[in-house]
């Protein structure tokens, strides 16, 4: 399978990484601590907290926390957060986080939005914070916390211990509480709250008491007073614009020179609204300024609540601004939090759409800044193309007739490129040949009409006609357009590839990621999956197959064979036309192999009895998990010493990872090794689109090391007989260009046979629309004779039997040179 994350902004919304102020000694930047809750607090505490919103019975449509200040001075709340736990956690209970800003002025209150229900007619005052805590109405704990890390207390003791703690209230039956007991009488129509003095003697049961909620945020407004809301469709109060614009809010940045202040009144005409995943609806200002850094559209987060505007809605929003991350290397979002929105008027013409296109679209990708992050950077918009996009975030864009170069997605979702010249396959794709060379062009589309299928596009495919909508980011894929226009489907046809047949006097290897199989997988996937070995690579001789898992896959139970899984492959490949293949493989000590835990991952050799003949070598027995096989020179060359066997299966470089299996075969009275391979995957690298520019590759360490381990077999192959025929296949997880290459081949011990093929030909998977090879056939330098082919039948297309395609050698053994 893919060792690739993938994904789509449409899909639930992740964690959001906050800014964070630190100090120069690794301290959140506070100032000085506050004491713990257990001393009773003569300035900031809970003051009132309701879990109701949205239930049946309620009339508020959310949660909220308020906080009061009762002391003199404001009360600094940067770096701060509300935590919840239920109120009778489980050992895997953890504790909610809202990060806080801003500050509680002497004697005010400070309004938190926590999560919306489905009931309820009445929104919150704009809140000063916004989070999605979906707290319980009659149960649960809240504390402010001097920090945003969750708390791991989940005792009243334990958390009376923690410095961290600033106030503490539990309610209903909560375990975790202060003093005699909880705060008793919240529900779905009542809240507990404190006096207005905001007293607090650290006594739960006595300081707060229950009544009808009373939400009242920093700026003293309540619900119905013309503060707004946080919901989407009320608001009330002046229908005149505020003093901020949306480019306001953008900046000159990726980062908001507004981040966490408060925004009313921001005008604005509805472009786009997405009711999945992330909810929420795109904003833009048809009004726009003469600075092409300050973008014209932000998107403005509902949470959980549909938004009830519609596209051409003119409103005028209020709430909060955040950068929300959608992971902790992507890029931010920009975005409202937190609103309330007042329609002016429907029906309104949308602002043109910026088009995009290789006259549009700068060649140059992203600014360095030395593997940091590239945030405060300001904006080059006519230099990069990532900043050219990031200056459009949330405005509307649109391109024609785009070339389609990643196939569409389970999640709905094709890779197109706005620059048809930029890097083309042979097949229509775009090539990624260099870290220098990341395909500029690249465009994610997505559809916001959910009522529509999605078209299924293979590679080479055209959007014909206009798709246009707002330009949005994820972490998956980064920059995507969000249509509200879809241009419409062409096939141009593009076909499964089938190999030649060996002739008689060639041996024919092939390799196959064959994408975690297992016994209990459906006949489909069998089925499919044959028919690319014995139809479309006509049946190797031999095949390497990378991600074989044992006989009952993810089950977790000690099982280690595969003989049920390769029994019923190899059935299948024999009822697709193909020969009655052997297999040879070492079984795995049990989760030491890393892959899907329970599967027991491993590399597995198939051969055709009648064309060529396994070596089997076992000494006094057959090789364990981590039996290594190592080269003994004998008068008649090399030899193995165990035949199938694993290449230094104890080293630090295998550590939960797939071993290498060598084998010995016979073919035509010529003695062949073949070495199978399945590299450490790509998992956890900085994406090329994130803030981290350049990006780290932090994978590539493990597959360097692995990559040396092989190339030391195969010199001590080639010291003990240096015309060894030896073919080193398998999916490498990276790229010909890459470090991990050299080291594989360094001494010159081994050749790269993608590198024989014509450049717009060298790819073997598809990611985020780039055409790249991460499988790969290497040959001893006494394989002098062949012909290599890639056999592109998975990575193109939509409807695939693995994500990864195939290739195969033909090997004329008879003519390869003996020095």
């Amino acid at each position: 399978m893919s060792d690739r994350p993938a994904g789509s902004g449409a899909r639930a919304r992740r964690v959001a990484y906050p800014l964070i102020s630190v100090g120069a000694a690794g301290a959140l930047a506070f100032g000085v601590l506050p004491a713990a809750f257990a001393a009773p607090s003569a300035s900031a505490v809970i003051g009132e907290m309701y879990g109701g919103g949205g239930n049946s019975g309620a009339t508020l449509v959310r949660d909220f926390v308020e906080l009061g200040n009762a002391g003199t001075g404001a009360y600094d709340l940067a770096g701060y957060s509300v935590q919840y736990l239920p109120g009778s956690p489980s050992a895997s209970s953890q504790w909610q986080v809202t990060a806080l800003s801003g500050s509680i002025a002497p004697g005010g209150r400070y309004l938190i939005a926590e999560a919306a229900g489905t009931g309820g007619t009445t929104a919150l005052p704009t809140a000063d914070a916004t989070g999605s805590i979906a707290m319980s109405a009659g149960s649960g704990t809240i504390a402010l916390v001097a920090g945003t890390t969750p708390l791991t207390c989940k005792t009243a003791a334990d958390c009376a211990a923690d410095a961290n703690v600033v106030d503490l209230v539990g309610y209903g039956s909560a375990v975790v509480r202060e003093g005699s007991g909880p705060a008793a009488g919240a529900s779905n129509t009542a809240s507990v709250a404190r006096a207005a003095s905001l007293a607090d003697t650290d006594d739960n049961a006595a300081d707060l008491a229950p009544g009808a909620p009373t939400p009242v945020n920093s700026a003293g407004e309540t619900p119905g007073s013309g503060g707004g809301g946080d919901g989407d469709g009320g608001g009330g109060g002046s229908t005149e614009p505020g003093p901020l614009r949306v480019h306001d809010i953008q900046g000159t940045t990726r980062l908001s020179p507004l981040t966490g202040q408060t925004v009313t009144r921001v005008p604005g005409v509805v472009t786009g609204v997405r009711k999945s995943g992330s909810k929420g609806y795109w904003i833009q200002d048809p009004q726009a300024d003469a600075d092409p850094r300050t973008g014209e559209g932000v998107f403005v987060y509902t949470g959980s609540a549909d938004p009830t505007v519609a596209v051409g809605d003119s409103v005028l929003v209020s709430g909060k601004v955040t950068e929300y991350y959608p992971s902790s290397t992507s890029q931010s979002v920009t975005e409202i939090t937190g609103p309330t929105a007042t329609v002016l008027s429907g029906g309104n013409a949308l602002p043109p759409a910026v088009t995009l296109d290789a006259s549009t679209v700068p060649d140059a990708y992203v600014p360095t800044a030395g593997g940091g992050s590239i945030d405060a950077l300001p904006l080059e918009p006519a230099v990069y193309a990532l900043d050219f996009y990031e200056a459009l975030e949330g405005s509307r864009v649109q391109a024609s007739d785009t070339r389609v170069v990643g196939a569409t997605t389970e999640y709905d979702e094709v890779w197109v490129t706005v620059k048809p010249e930029e890097s083309p396959t042979a097949r229509g794709g775009s090539l990624y040949s260099g870290y220098d060379q990341p395909g500029t062009g690249r465009m994610k589309v997505m559809s916001l009409d959910t009522a529509t299928a999605f078209p299924q596009a293979d590679v080479g495919d055209e959007l014909s006609g206009t798709t246009s909508g707002p330009l949005d980011y994820s972490s998956f894929g980064g920059y995507n357009l969000q249509a509200t226009q879809l241009g419409t489907l062409v096939d141009n046809g593009l076909k499964a590839e089938r190999t030649r047949r060996q002739k008689g006097d060639e041996l024919a290897v092939a390799t196959y990621n064959v994408e975690n199989l297992d016994a209990l997988d459906g006949q489909e996937k069998f089925d499919r999956l044959a028919e690319g070995v014995a139809v479309s690579l006509n049946s190797p001789d031999i095949v390497a197959l990378e991600e074989i898992q044992d006989d009952n896959g993810a089950t977790n139970d000690g099982t280690v064979t595969s003989e049920a899984t390769l029994t019923r492959f190899t059935d299948a490949i024999r009822a697709a036309g193909g020969p009655r293949y052997q297999w040879r493989y070492v079984a795995p000590a049990d989760n030491q192999d890393g892959g899907e835990p329970g599967g027991n991952i491993r590399l597995v050799f198939l051969f055709n009895p009648k064309r060529v003949s396994f070596t089997d070598r076992t000494g006094a027995e057959a090789a364990t998990p981590t039996t290594a096989t190592s080269v003994v020179k004998t008068r008649k060359g090399a030899r193995l010493t165990y035949s199938p066997g694993r290449i230094n299966p104890t080293s630090d470089a295998w550590g939960s990872s797939r071993k290498p299996l060598v084998g010995e075969f016979v073919f035509h009275g010529e003695q062949v090794f073949v070495i199978a391979n399945h590299f450490g995957s790509k998992g956890g690298d900085q994406p090329l689109h994130g803030r981290y520019q350049e990006p780290t590759r932090g994978s590539e360490t493990k597959r360097h090391q692995q990559a040396a381990e092989v190339n030391t077999f195969v010199k001590d192959l080639l010291k003990a007989d240096r015309n060894a025929k030896a073919v080193v296949l398998g999916d490498l997880n990276d790229f010909e260009f890459s470090e991990t290459m050299t080291a594989l081949t360094a001494g010159k011990v081994l050749k790269p046979l993608i590198s024989t093929l014509p450049a717009a030909e060298r790819y073997t998977y598809v990611y985020e629309g780039n055409s790249q090879t991460l499988d790969h056939i290497l040959t001893s330098p006494a394989v002098t004779h062949f012909d290599y082919d890639v056999v592109h039948i998975n990575a193109e297309f939509a409807d695939q039997a693995s994500d990864h395609d195939p290739q195969i050698v033909r090997i004329d053994v008879g003519r390869c040179r003996r020095n």
